[in-house]
């Protein structure tokens, strides 16, 4: 008798614990706290929205399932807020990288054209001020004056490169046959005036430089041509990042993506995430505009693979720019070997000048001309021959050696080409991914379990 008490009272107690635990694991599934704690932690919304325990009669429109629901109404539309805001944040990321590729390395090319341009300049006057000093100081400001119009014109400025050669040699030839074919022309107001003005404007029809400044104007115009070109492509690029950063998502595409990554919420389900296909499909469709952009993306990263070989391969952009120093040299020897003739036809054209004997000539120094980007120091007095220069540069295979030191100067061209062009090949299909990397940030490879929009399924 005593043994079936004790068997009648186990049984009770062990009755009654079952029912406890059944209670227990009853509020656990219909609590509302892990929603809450989730809805307050992603900031979607007021704390009072969610309720405490699910709801039978919620009239919901996009997260709709059998069953009780920790969502309400005012949930959902703040779940729709909240992923559009998500994922925006989501493209904006990696588009931002993309972008900052783009716009660092169009810095990085502004700043070794701007240094190489510098360098030519420096490059010029010192030829002037060692050969040709009797012309040097007037002829300062005209090579500033043609290096500044190279400058705003590699950045895209809307200017005439041939017109600006023209000009700094338009305004060269009055010094070049006043200081150094008729020095006493110059002594007597021969490059002022009248006389000045005929010089600069039958300089082009009295050919005084032969063919030098076409030449130079051709060759600046193709190497400087491709650089503009990288440059206004480039920030083309930018642009183009610019506007994947306002995507427009359709009300359909953010019923989606709100059924994708909250819905789950609404059956206390906050941790799983979705399944891999159905994130890709749900992110392809919204992101539908942005993947037509993956056939002109493709045609820029080709172009930009073209101009960056254009501009650096084989230092064509380099040696362009020392050659400036050579043409204009042949150009000055030339005029001065055609004196004679030079002089007769200016005397045609523009009327006789009194002339002196050139050993009475002793022109009067001009104001000393300064720049804030070019001095006579930038380059060594001691500089070869202009062919002997190109001679040593145009074997080259590595990298011009302009390479960068303790004073601030960029990099070699070829050296910003080559990580250039191994990063932007990285993103050649960049808009037709999208979706996929957009994903693989939602996804935990290691579950077992997806959501399927629906309900819990196997991966």
């Amino acid at each position: 008798m005593f043994r079936a008490i004790c068997t009648r009272v186990n049984f009770c107690w062990i009755w009654l614990a079952v029912l406890f635990l059944l209670k227990v694991e009853d509020v656990g599934a219909y609590s509302c706290h892990e929603v809450k704690t989730a809805f307050q932690v992603r900031q979607i919304g007021p704390l009072k929205w969610v309720p405490e325990t699910p709801g039978t009669d919620v009239d919901l429109l996009v997260c709709k399932h059998q069953g009780p629901s920790c969502c309400t109404r005012k949930m959902e539309e703040s779940y729709q807020v909240a992923v559009r805001r998500e994922t925006l944040q989501n493209v904006r990321s990696y588009s931002f990288e993309l972008k900052y590729l783009i716009s660092g390395h169009a810095t990085a090319f502004q700043d070794t054209f701007q240094y190489l341009l510098s360098f030519s300049q420096g490059h010029l006057s010192s030829l002037l001020e060692d050969t040709y000093s009797p012309l040097s100081r007037e002829a300062l400001p005209h090579v500033n004056a043609l290096f500044s119009s190279l400058s705003l014109y590699i950045r895209g400025q809307n200017l005439s490169l041939e017109a600006a050669v023209a000009r700094f040699h338009d305004n060269l030839f009055p010094l070049v046959y006043g200081r150094l074919v008729n020095p006493g022309v110059g002594v007597h107001g021969g490059l002022t005036g009248e006389r000045g003005e005929c010089l600069r404007a039958t300089r082009q029809d009295v050919n005084p430089f032969g063919p030098h400044p076409e030449t130079l104007a051709q060759e600046l115009g193709r190497t400087l041509g491709a650089g503009r070109a990288l440059s206004l492509a480039l920030a083309e690029g930018t642009e183009v990042m610019n506007a994947t950063e306002h995507v427009s998502f359709t009300k359909e595409c953010l019923r989606g993506l709100t059924k994708m990554q909250y819905c789950s919420h609404c059956r206390g389900l906050t941790l799983i995430k979705p399944c891999v296909g159905y994130c890709l499909n749900v992110m392809r469709g919204c992101l539908a505009s942005v993947a037509e952009l993956d056939g002109p993306w493709r045609r820029y990263v080709a172009a930009l693979e073209e101009l960056t070989n254009a501009v650096a391969g084989q230092h064509s952009l380099e040696l362009a720019l020392l050659g400036v120093r050579g043409h204009v040299n042949e150009a000055i020897l030339h005029a001065q070997l055609h004196g004679p003739t030079l002089t007769a036809t200016v005397d045609k054209v523009c009327g006789r000048s009194a002339k002196e004997p050139r050993t009475s000539v002793h022109p009067d120094p001009a104001p000393e001309v300064t720049t804030s980007t070019v001095t006579s120091s930038t380059v060594p007095p001691s500089i070869p021959p202009t062919e002997q220069l190109m001679g040593q540069l145009a074997h080259l295979r590595s990298s011009f050696p302009l390479k960068p030191s303790k004073n601030d100067k960029p990099r070699s061209l070829k050296k910003i080409s080559r990580e250039f062009l191994s990063y932007i090949q990285r993103y050649k299909s960049f808009f037709a991914v999208l979706p996929e990397m957009l994903c693989e940030g939602e996804m935990v490879v290691d579950d077992f379990t997806c959501w399927s929009g629906d309900d819990v399924v196997e991966r």
